[in-house]
């Protein structure tokens, strides 16, 4: 009797453990698809941010709101809508760190290289991104089983499987993150070189151009924490999983799915709410609030007056200059 008592309430307590970490993971999905959606609307509302490096804002945004929405309709019965749910979101996902790669990418060859055919690179951003989402998408569906219950029920079964997992994952998501780490070194060391050039000539025009950009890197050069915070419980979880995989630790599993689910909500805040997003939402406000509101709103006038040097600014302006 006592052995029954014992596995029913290992069973309860693996119930509860799964619905705690469903609740988790489906609530930081939401606020990651509120956030994401937010970017995708004010490019569609603001005819002013449709410049190409807000376009690939958009389409990063655009990948974080469907990988956050596939997250949320988890636990499927169903075989075959799990099937079409996991390629889904492993097909999103992935898609949604790439694009910051193509961010890296584009401020990179603008800043460091001072190239302004950027836009001609459109094309080739898509094959990248897409064909690559596709790629590993389909690679990791071999070997996996469809139909379990769950968050997320495309289960890998042996160790074969979970290889191809972190392979078609987890590689391109580290590599996706070595490669925005090396590129915002490289344009950080660039400007420190032009700020001590400037200083040396005593140009103050060139100070204050190596200022706004200096001001402009501060704010996206650490973009790359953004990926490593979201993924790094997430890739210690499958490392644990696939070298212990009969012991579980709740803890971990709960920083995982909480944090990752966090990623569209970062990403919208990092690389869509800058200053250009911010204006335009100020100008919005100031055509069509009352006089009594905009007076309450002191955030209004600053914005119309402030001119801040982001990265979009920044890349449009260069483009312009040919």
């Amino acid at each position: 009797m006592a052995p029954a008592v014992a596995a029913s309430a290992a069973v309860n307590q693996a119930l509860r453990d799964r619905d705690i970490l469903d609740a988790v993971g489906t609530s930081a999905a939401a606020l990651s698809l509120a956030g994401s959606s937010f970017i995708v609307l004010c490019y569609l509302l603001f005819r002013e941010l449709r410049k190409f490096s807000f376009k690939l804002v958009y389409f990063l945004a655009v990948s974080d709101m469907f990988c956050s929405l596939f997250t949320i309709m988890g636990g499927p019965s169903n075989a075959f809508y799990c099937f079409a749910h996991d390629y889904s979101a492993h097909f999103f996902c992935v898609a949604s760190f790439l694009w910051t790669t193509t961010i890296a990418f584009t401020l990179h060859r603008t800043v460091v290289k001072h190239k302004t055919d950027v836009e001609e690179f459109g094309s080739i951003f898509h094959l990248y991104v897409w064909g690559t989402s596709l790629a590993t998408t389909v690679l990791r569906s071999i070997g996996s089983d469809y139909g379990r219950p769950g968050t997320w029920c495309w289960i890998q079964q042996g160790s074969m499987a979970k290889v191809l997992h972190l392979i078609t994952f987890y590689l391109p998501l580290w590599g996706a993150i070595l490669y925005n780490g090396y590129t915002y070194f490289q344009v950080n060391r660039m400007i420190n070189n032009a700020t001590r050039m400037a200083v040396g000539i005593s140009d103050r025009s060139i100070q204050s151009d190596v200022r706004a950009d200096k001001k402009a890197f501060n704010r996206w050069g650490y973009y790359p924490l953004i990926l490593i915070g979201s993924w790094a419980f997430a890739t210690i979880n499958r490392l644990h999983d696939f070298v212990d995989p009969g012991h579980k630790i709740f803890w971990l599993s709960i920083l995982d799915v909480g944090f990752a689910g966090l990623m569209g909500l970062f990403n919208s805040i990092a690389y869509g709410l800058n200053s250009s997003v911010r204006r335009a939402i100020a100008e919005r406000l100031d055509m069509y609030l009352p006089e009594k509101f905009k007076r309450s709103l002191p955030t209004l006038t600053r914005f119309k007056s402030q001119q801040e040097n982001e990265l979009t600014s920044l890349i449009v302006d260069a483009s312009n200059n040919t």
